[in-house]
C-alpha cells in the first residue's frame, strides 16, 4: 500500500522535465528509477541508501544503473504528494550546484503553487 503518491513537476510550458528524462533511459534503467522511486511511495519516510536528504523539503532518490552509471531523482513532499522535481545521470561525488538550485527553484514553485491552493 502507497503512504505517498507521485507526480511529476510542471512548467509553465506545460513540460515534465522528469519524465522527458526517464523517457529518454535505457528500459533497464527506467526500470531500476521506477523500482526506486516506487520504495519511496511505499516506504516513505525513508533514509539511506534509498533516499537522502539534500535542503529543507528537498531529498534525492539514489538510483544505481547499468554500466555503473548513477542516478539521482531530486523531489519534494507536498500534501502527501512525492513531486518529482529534477533528475540527473550524476557524473561527480558532489551533486552539482547547477541542478541543486534548479531543484530548489522548483520546490519552492511547488510550494509557492500549494500555499495559493489553500
Amino acid at each position: 500500500m502507497k503512504v505517498i503518491s507521485v507526480r511529476f513537476y510542471l512548467t509553465q510550458s506545460g513540460h515534465e522535465p522528469v519524465l522527458d528524462w526517464l523517457k529518454a533511459l535505457t528500459r533497464e534503467d527506467r526500470r531500476a528509477v521506477g523500482q526506486d522511486i516506487k520504495t519511496v511511495e511505499i516506504g516513505w519516510p525513508l533514509g539511506m541508501p534509498v533516499v537522502r536528504k539534500l535542503d529543507k523539503g528537498l531529498w534525492e532518490v539514489r538510483s544505481h544503473l547499468a554500466g555503473g552509471k548513477i542516478a539521482r531523482v531530486l523531489f519534494t513532499v507536498v500534501g502527501g504528494q512525492m513531486v518529482l522535481l529534477h533528475a540527473f545521470i550524476k557524473k561527480s561525488q558532489k551533486t552539482p550546484t547547477n541542478d541543486l538550485e534548479l531543484a530548489k527553484s522548483r520546490r519552492n514553485d511547488v510550494l509557492e503553487d500549494k500555499r495559493s491552493q489553500q
